[in-house]
């Protein structure tokens, strides 16, 4: 709830209220992708190594819930980037290592596992939507009402560190004195994962769709509306595709989850906005849940792997973002869609002929 009060109003604030170009938000997008995916490649080897879980959860989500609301003084492109690094670093410190307590928890259902927590995960996301909507509607839109939902996070935030702090159990590690890592045992699973990051590079971020739909011409009080669609679509289709992983293989859901990025782009190309939120709805929770199960299945050092995971996802995401923002500020909005949608399509072929070749090493045809 607290992160969607600030992602869906956060591009809207930088772009139309603070007056910084789209290049300026790229960076931002960058300076939070980085840090959040990144550090998980850390937290998630020291996890494995020290054999525990919980007490990085918990200090991720207090961190996270502190510097939250200092976006309310945050007056430059810059100190929002600041920020926005800082509070996502509060991400990276629990997101592999509450990726493996859900994995442990899971018992041999991590389609349904990751599907039911991102369904919940993304429902909390909506509520924060609906709560931006109702304020930018009924109240207003300067920069005192953006600056009063930065702080009003808060409130979430605190509730978020009570709940993991008293109500969430550690994984119980059995063997202690097994601390030495071997990635080796995973490395053919990489293949896989650098293929969605090189997806992940040319994908429009959630940021550059909000900013599509004012330039496409909704006003700026009704595009929450178009996050709580598609918060709304990952919410009811999350356990789903958790399901048919676990009934059908990773495989073919990744696979449809590819397509639905690349429909989502057509979509928004062709200013078919709402379409668009909802097929990049479809992709989001479908890729995310696909990968991480296929994670769950397959990696020996599990936190190790769902670090380097997201750390690959924090490159790709934040090199793409800066790229997409360079083109769209210095050429333009449809030459930033166009190379967005041929390198989509490029990946999408290379992804299909190394499929049967490279893939085919991992136990993916029946995971």
């Amino acid at each position: 709830m607290a992160s969607s009060m600030v992602t869906t109003i956060l591009p809207l604030y930088v772009v139309y209220i603070l007056k910084d170009g789209v290049n300026k938000l790229g960076i931002i997008i960058a300076v939070a992708t980085f840090v959040s995916y990144f550090f998980r490649i850390i937290f998630g080897i020291m996890s494995d190594k020290y054999q525990t879980v919980k007490p990085f959860v918990v200090t991720g989500y207090i961190i996270s819930a502190i510097t939250k609301p200092l976006l309310a003084f945050a007056s430059t492109w810059q100190s929002v980037a600041a920020l926005r690094g800082l509070e996502r670093m509060g991400k990276a410190v629990r997101s592999a290592t509450k990726d493996r307590l859900i994995s442990f928890y899971s018992r041999g259902t991590s389609g349904r596992g990751f599907g039911f927590h991102k369904m919940l995960d993304i429902a909390g996301e909506m509520s924060g939507a609906i709560i931006a909507f109702l304020v930018l509607f009924y109240i207003g839109k300067n920069i005192t009402i953006f600056k009063g939902i930065f702080l009003a996070t808060i409130i979430p935030g605190i509730i978020a560190v009570i709940i993991v702090m008293f109500f969430v159990e550690d994984v119980p590690y059995t063997k202690k004195e097994n601390t030495k890592l071997n990635l080796n045992t995973d490395k053919a699973l990489f293949p896989f994962l650098f293929i969605y990051f090189a997806f992940l590079f040319f994908m429009f971020s959630n940021d550059y769709f909000i900013i599509k739909a004012k330039e496409a011409g909704f006003k700026m009080a009704f595009i929450p509306l178009l996050v709580i669609l598609l918060n709304f679509t990952q919410t009811i289709t999350s356990y789903y595709f958790g399901v048919l992983i676990d009934r059908i293989g990773v495989k073919k859901i990744i696979t449809f989850s590819y397509l639905f990025g690349i429909i989502s782009m057509c979509l928004i190309y062709f200013n078919l906005v709402v379409l668009g939120f909802i097929f990049l709805g479809l992709f989001l929770v479908s890729s995310l849940n696909s990968m991480r199960s296929f994670i769950s299945i397959n990696a020996k050092n599990k936190a190790s792997v769902y670090g380097i995971f997201y750390g690959g996802v924090a490159l790709a995401s934040s090199l793409g973002a800066i790229v997409i923002g360079q083109i769209w500020e210095r050429l333009g909005e449809e030459r930033a869609e166009i190379f967005s949608l041929s390198g989509l399509l490029f990946i999408f072929v290379i992804y299909t002929i190394l499929s049967k070749i490279q893939i085919k090493k991992v136990n993916i045809e029946n995971s």
